[in-house]
């Protein structure tokens, strides 16, 4: 299998510092989260690693549902400047969140969804001219955040024609059980975190509640061959994480 691991742990290490302490591990991909301090990066510094890499657009301060256009803007053009940087670090595939629901959306619910879908549209549209695979994430369960669940996040993938991150810490706050996780044909890039079930912990794997023995074999069963991206909270659970992994056999 091809293990990544996150960017999330290990901010804001210098970027030099996480690509070296990757590959001593025989990791085969990183995933950037494309803000700063790893929102512009100098092409050399990433062919002088051999690790590949995938990018996860910026967490922070954008929403594609907004009610304001501007900040509705503002956010759709952030997502295509990571697939613009996508392209040119030589990843194929960029992680997108859905929107939110903003504090004043909920008497307007219809409308907020319709803002999310016509500015994923776009991104989707954008990531096909751009030739590379947007993929769209499941969220944890947090009240104001779209699509934590599964079934309707498929649905509106297949509306787009764009592909899944799945999130298994997400889902499995959601109630899902890791043979109903694996059962969606648009799952082309996970996230691999573990937590007691109550909340989006982003712990070690194996540390939690969550089933890895089962979801490793479900990974098998529906044949995914994309990359296992280990995101969790900090350096020490990126250690534990792979260790982990190490012991199951998979690196």
């Amino acid at each position: 299998m091809k293990i990544g691991v996150s960017t999330l742990a290990l901010y804001p290490q210098p970027l030099e510092e996480v690509l070296e302490s990757l590959e001593e591990r025989n990791i085969d991909y990183c995933e950037i989260i494309n803000e700063y301090p790893y929102h512009e990066i100098e092409k050399d510094l990433l062919d002088s690693y051999q690790i590949k890499l995938t990018v996860h657009s910026p967490l922070s301060d954008i929403n594609l549902a907004s009610h304001n256009q501007s900040i509705r803007d503002s956010s759709i053009e952030e997502v295509k400047k990571s697939m613009d940087r996508a392209v040119q670090w030589n990843a194929d595939l960029v992680v997108v969140h859905p929107g939110s629901m903003p504090i004043m959306g909920k008497k307007i619910e219809e409308k907020i969804f319709k803002y999310n879908l016509e500015s994923l549209k776009e991104c989707a549209e954008y990531a096909r001219d751009s030739g590379i695979y947007m993929c769209v994430e499941n969220m944890p369960v947090i009240e104001s955040l779209l699509y934590q669940d599964l079934n309707e996040l498929n649905s509106l993938l297949e509306e787009l024609d764009v592909y899944m991150t799945l999130d298994v810490g997400h889902a499995h706050n959601s109630g899902f059980s890791p043979s109903q996780m694996f059962s969606y044909p648009r799952i082309k890039h996970v996230h691999l975190s573990d937590n007691d079930g109550t909340f989006d912990q982003h712990n070690a794997l194996g540390t939690g509640s969550i089933d890895f023995d089962l979801i490793f074999k479900n990974i098998e069963k529906s044949k995914y061959d994309g990359v296992l991206v280990v995101e969790v909270k900090d350096p020490q659970d990126v250690i534990t994480s792979l260790d982990f992994i190490t012991k199951k056999g998979l690196i």
